[in-house]
């Protein structure tokens, strides 16, 4: 086992792991908009802690040429290390879900490993709380053909009906519902907005710092969002010594946001 330091400019950190096979990607397929899930980016004080939870949900570590990655059916992690100014809960982001096609089995597991849990409200439910604060919800969903996957990213925002127009317009996501809540759907993931009871603030710096999206033709995405009108944190850039590219922005409401293309590893 050995430590490498990732240059700046792929942002990543350090990670430590042993030699990794390259899987398949397990990314969901993109849909006309060519927008898919792609991972959450962790901002975290202990790696091996945070390492040491996404294990518990079964993730796999994978490496793509200098990008460490724990891989999950529908996304992928990454972990930097940083003193992030809070947990997901009081950002624009207050929680991410995961589905599972048993529940109770991983609850057993869990609590014997001790992760803590939030009160139980329903057996098919479950929210864990994983080291800086991260909140993930679980849900139970007996017909996924995995034992756990990517399911939703839970906004809380002053606006959800506007919230939900923008990443429709932006990303191509189809608005719907989701339950009770204002949603919309890309491959691989829902997102789900619900109206804040009070302001929240940008994820940035927070525990869960930003979220990611593949994009096929990323370059040409690019110049297309930047022809509407948006802005970008930090133009199309590949990424030094791999095969990946990347862009990032900033929602209205402060979600930070990177865009990929080949963030996976390939077979």
């Amino acid at each position: 086992m050995h430590r490498r330091t990732l240059c700046a400019a792929a942002l990543v950190a350090l990670f430590t792991s042993t030699a990794a096979p390259r899987l398949g990607a397990q990314l969901a397929a993109p849909g006309d908009s060519g927008v898919v899930m792609g991972h959450l980016h962790l901002a975290v004080k202990d790696l091996e802690a945070q390492r040491t939870f996404w294990a518990a949900l079964g993730g796999t570590p994978v490496q793509n040429g200098p990008l460490a990655l724990i891989q999950f059916p529908g996304t992928f992690v990454m972990l930097r290390q940083a003193q992030p100014t809070g947990g997901t809960v009081g950002s624009t982001i207050n929680h991410v879900g995961f589905l599972a096609k048993d529940l109770a089995p991983w609850i057993a597991k869990w609590q014997a490993a001790g992760l803590k849990m939030e009160p139980q409200a329903r057996p098919t439910q479950v929210y864990l709380i994983g080291p800086d604060d991260v909140r993930v919800e679980i849900l139970e969903d007996k017909t996924i053909d995995v034992p756990l996957k990517m399911h939703h990213l839970h906004f809380y925002v002053a606006s959800p009906l506007e919230t939900q127009a923008w990443y429709a317009r932006t990303f191509g996501a189809a608005p719907g519902k989701r339950g009770q809540f204002d949603a919309a759907d890309l491959p691989g993931v829902n997102l789900t907005f619900a109206k804040a009871d009070t302001p929240t603030v940008a994820t940035k710096g927070r525990a869960l710092d930003h979220i990611g999206f593949e994009v096929k033709n990323l370059d040409a995405f690019c110049r297309k969002l930047e022809a509407s009108g948006i802005t970008l944190d930090r133009p199309y850039t590949k990424i030094p010594n791999s095969t990946t590219a990347i862009a990032f922005l900033t929602d209205p409401w402060g979600t930070y946001i990177e865009l990929t293309e080949n963030l996976a590893p390939m077979k």
